[in-house]
């Protein structure tokens, strides 16, 4: 039974959107982001999905615990920032490709 034009064309639209979502989660878990606070004092290395790959903490910063705390989370809100920035980025780049609306997704 053939099926009509339109139901054709929507399996190879669906295809299509499964290869490119794939393909986007490869390139999001590719991401690799270095942010750092305190002037380079406190340096965290971040994937794709969020997972701290390395902390760098400089021994001068380590005496004030409060202050060493607060640069730990800048650090780590930045980085996380930076992935949400290029993951948005390498989606908005994908899914403008398939000629969807802006916000769509």
């Amino acid at each position: 039974m053939k099926m009509p034009g339109n139901m054709g064309n929507m399996q190879n639209m669906m295809k299509q959107a499964q290869a490119m979502q794939q393909k986007l989660q490869e390139q999001i878990a590719a991401i690799r982001v270095e942010a750092s606070a305190g002037g380079g004092m406190i340096t965290v290395k971040m994937d794709g999905q969020k997972h701290v790959l390395g902390v760098k903490i400089d021994p001068e910063v380590a005496g004030d615990v409060e202050m060493l705390q607060d640069m730990v989370l800048a650090a780590f809100n930045e980085a996380a920032k930076k992935v949400d920035d290029e993951a948005q980025g390498k989606m908005g780049g994908m899914l403008g490709g398939m000629g969807l609306p802006p916000g769509l997704f």
